[in-house]
């Protein structure tokens, strides 16, 4: 959350081990959402209403100024409960100390809730009627749902007689429910607003959203007819990216994003290394012109870190070519944003018909980076070593399906280190765009952080993050490549690349130190 000039992120966190247990609400604090200071934990168990985990929830800032968090406690019967935290005193501008109500849980399983499937509330919002309003996360079977609650005074609160929503895919986690406009600067709401409903799915790990109407006066929400829920959905990545909750940045008038990206390595390697997973770069959102997706882009504050910088442009990259991308100090911790052009796309391959009841992921599974293609695969190989031994792919791939064309992004990662006991999943999405129309061309941004691969395709249309261990290709071994491995030629209208300075992660009580 945003209160009085101070980013304020709020997280899941085991103060005992680089594994799951012992959930408590760890506390980070900042002025820009780059450089962060590391707070004792916020909430913690310490009642009956929490005595076996304090897990997820939201913040919401009441009309009066007062932040108050809602969260999921754990009960003594195991139970999940929703509870109410206030911060202990308003004048501490990191608000480090909060207090539990003793009337907490405010929202306890109802008669037919599922008392081990009911958690993570969503920020609350008030309607016309002046009643408070928020989601919660339940299934009855195999059925997801998106339950509301309503109430006049945060402290008692009453279930809907429906569900917001539902859709027949397993449990819901962490639903998020918010306004958009296409315009990122009136993320608020405003003229032509939808409203935008996120559930993280507990059965396959993966999120999707709907948008569409939301009539505040009967409480119903509607998605718009070509939106689709569970595995047919959109998504706001499709890599690694998971339980993730926007907030309203009122200060830049902005929705921004943050999401979790899980390690893919072992148990026994987290605890070697005594860490285990990452919050994404946090990511602007907003409605698209066309008004059919969500729009990413990373927070303009990340480009502060931007140090060493080398630019590329006008270069053809021949079919089965590829070139370094030299003079970064390390490209371990870089910024590259590039737009390819393609020569010809009279190149691209048919659309295999076979390909049209799959996902881009079994697309891309089965024709990755080494496949040579029509048109593509190109695009940048990441965290290589000098060699190219190990290297990550981030590439596009162009099909001919009746008279438009196919645009695959991926991240195949199947090359990117020679550890042993690694998960090493292609991600890949289809991007909606007429590449055609704009002349053959196609954006990319990836952002690369040591083991987090993160990639914006078409200016922040499809998001991929991949985690990846590289053991040759780390620190000043990291390399930087362009490559084409289509018929079609490729040009590289222009590739900026930019190291990229450590965020300063400082404690209350230790010296800086970095991340």
């Amino acid at each position: 959350m945003y209160y009085k000039g101070v980013y304020h992120l709020f997280y899941q966190y085991n103060p005992q081990g680089a594994v799951w247990g012992n959930i408590v609400w760890a506390h980070a604090v900042s002025t820009d959402l780059v450089d962060w200071v590391m707070l004792p934990p916020a909430i913690y168990p310490t009642a009956p209403f929490d005595v076996n985990g304090c897990w997820s929830g939201s913040a919401t800032v009441l009309p009066d100024g007062t932040p108050v968090i809602m969260y999921t406690g754990i009960d003594g019967q195991n139970r999940q409960v929703q509870n109410v935290a206030y911060p202990k005193d308003l004048s501490d501008p990191y608000l480090r100390e909060w207090v539990k109500p003793d009337y907490n849980p405010v929202i306890a399983p109802g008669p037919g809730t599922n008392a081990t499937a009911f958690r993570d509330p969503t920020t609350a919002w008030q309607g016309p009627d002046g009643l408070w309003r928020l989601v919660i996360g339940t299934k009855d079977n195999h059925r997801g749902l998106a339950m509301l609650y309503r109430s006049r005074d945060f402290k008692q609160w009453a279930p809907a007689n429906r569900a917001l929503h539902s859709g027949d895919t397993g449990m819901w986690e962490c639903p998020d429910f918010y306004p958009v406009t296409t315009s990122p600067a009136a993320a608020g709401g405003g003229g032509g607003t939808k409203h935008v409903l996120k559930v993280s799915l507990d059965l396959t790990r993966f999120e999707y959203y709907t948008f569409g109407e939301y009539d505040h006066a009967t409480d119903t929400y509607v998605p718009d007819a070509a939106l689709a829920d569970g595995n047919d959905g959109l998504r706001y990545d499709y890599g690694n990216f998971y339980a993730s909750k926007t907030f309203l940045d009122t200060a830049k008038r902005r929705r921004v994003l943050w999401g979790w990206a899980n390690e893919s390595d072992s148990a026994a390697a987290d605890i070697r290394k005594g860490w285990a997973g990452v919050q994404a770069v946090p990511r602007k959102v907003w409605l698209s012109s066309d008004g059919k997706q969500l729009v990413q882009w990373p927070v303009a504050e990340i480009e502060s870190l931007r140090g060493g910088h080398v630019n590329v442009t006008g270069r053809i990259v021949g079919a089965g070519q590829h070139f370094e991308v030299a003079g970064l100090a390390s490209a371990a911790q870089a910024d590259v944003e590039a737009s390819f052009q393609v020569a010809d796309l009279g190149k691209a391959e048919p659309f295999d018909p076979a390909w049209r009841g799959a996902d881009a992921q079994a697309v891309c599974a089965a024709r990755g980076a080494d496949a040579r293609g029509g048109v593509g695969p190109f695009g940048l190989w990441v965290l290589a070593s000098d060699d190219r031994d190990e290297r990550t792919a981030v590439f596009f791939r162009v099909f001919k399906d009746g008279g438009k064309h196919v645009v695959l992004m991926c991240n195949d990662p199947s090359m990117s280190s020679h550890a042993d006991d690694l998960y090493k999943p292609t991600f890949a999405a289809f991007v909606d765009v007429d590449i055609a129309q704009a002349g053959g061309k196609i954006a990319l941004r990836t952002l690369i952080d040591h083991s987090v691969v993160e990639s914006f395709g078409a200016h922040g249309k499809t998001c991929i993050l991949s985690r990846v261990y590289p053991t040759k290709a780390v620190g000043d071994k990291a390399r930087l490549f362009v490559f084409n491995n289509g018929e079609s030629n490729i040009k590289v209208t222009h590739l900026n690349a930019y190291e990229m300075r450590s965020a300063k992660i400082t404690s209350d009580t230790t010296e800086p130190t970095s991340r």
